[in-house]
């Protein structure tokens, strides 16, 4: 697979994994490992270990996510119209780090496509729908974006998430900041009340925060979730640095930075939202996770939660039941 074009071998690997799980040979290859129940924002996760947003865009392989063994499984980012993305070539490996460089620019097939798939989909892993704005919205009226995601997937998903820290869609970042925040954030809450009132349950939202923030960002970032009541931070996005991968073959592409050398960097973050916000609102650590010790870290930092990615590619899915035995 890694001889291949790295955005042709990811579809190929999702396509594999389905035909896997459709013909029932991914229970007998993948086991999982014994169920270890842990509460967070008022769900029931059957293990603490997800799958992070970006593998599976479209909501297409979530039965194949869910048979690795995951607890919970995000898919998207998804917008509400279809869009291609960014000119292609726009993911690199860089193996001799355990990295990957993407400047996908939020390629889906567009929220109606998502919600059918979830529709269709048999899993009992939890549901993350991670929503974001079309390339072509601009930024002051990104929030229109948002809340038609929210109303869409809303009593699609078990939990939503708001990603306002992809590096790959222009001016996206500005969203976690001053009164842009605070706006959005005060949309989506309402929103999030009256979709409740309507279907008689409330689905959890979690805001999906870059690794690139200043102390003093963080700060503001937590003052602003706690008081809107935001019910998680996902700590975090991929970066911008290229700390880990200078001189490494396709280190300099342009986007988002993910794998082994943000582990540190991320779990820094993860650190100070824990300082940062009150004990009541969970965070759930994305970043570097390469090994169970490495999830293990993330939890002694504060999270609750952690997901995987790049750690997937690189160690394979016997790395969600390695993590599942070391932390429990």
């Amino acid at each position: 697979m890694f001889q291949l074009d790295a955005e042709k071998a990811h579809h190929l690997g999702l396509q594999g994994l389905n035909v896997l799980e459709m013909s029932g040979l991914s229970s007998l290859l993948y086991p999982k490992a014994a169920a270890t129940p842990v509460n967070v924002m008022g769900l029931t996760f059957p293990n603490a270990v997800g799958l992070a947003a970006g593998l599976d865009k479209n909501g297409d392989y979530i039965e194949a996510m869910a048979g690795l063994g995951f607890g919970f499984v995000e898919i998207g980012t998804v917008t509400p119209r279809p869009q291609p993305g960014n000119p292609k070539p726009r993911l690199f490996r860089l193996p001799e780090a355990e990295a990957i460089i993407n400047r996908m620019g939020f390629n889906n097939l567009g929220v109606d496509h998502l919600i059918e798939q979830v529709k269709v989909a048999e899993s009992n892993a939890v549901l993350g729908i991670n929503i974001g704005k079309n390339f072509d919205t601009p930024v002051e009226k990104a929030a229109d974006d948002y809340l038609i995601g929210l109303d869409k997937v809303y009593n699609h998903a078990d939990y939503v998430t708001i990603n306002i820290s992809s590096p790959n869609t222009p001016g996206l970042r500005t969203l976690q900041f001053g009164e842009s925040l605070n706006e959005l954030l005060q949309q989506l809450k309402e929103q999030q009340a009256k979709l409740a009132q309507q279907y008689q349950r409330y689905v959890p939202m979690a805001v999906k925060v870059a690794p690139d923030l200043e102390g003093e960002e963080v700060e503001q970032l937590a003052e602003s979730f706690a008081q809107y009541e935001i019910d998680a931070v996902i700590a975090t996005n991929t970066t911008m640095s290229r700390d880990g991968v200078t001189g490494v073959k396709n280190g300099d592409e342009a986007g988002g930075l993910s794998g082994r050398p943000v582990f540190t960097q991320s779990t820094d973050i993860v650190r100070q939202f824990r300082t940062a916000l009150p004990e009541s609102l969970p965070i759930i650590a994305a970043g570097g996770i390469m090994s169970g010790a490495d999830a293990q870290q993330k939890l002694d930092a504060g999270a609750s939660l952690v997901q995987i990615y790049s750690g997937l590619i690189y160690q394979g899915p016997k790395l969600i039941s390695d993590i599942v035995k070391t932390i429990k």
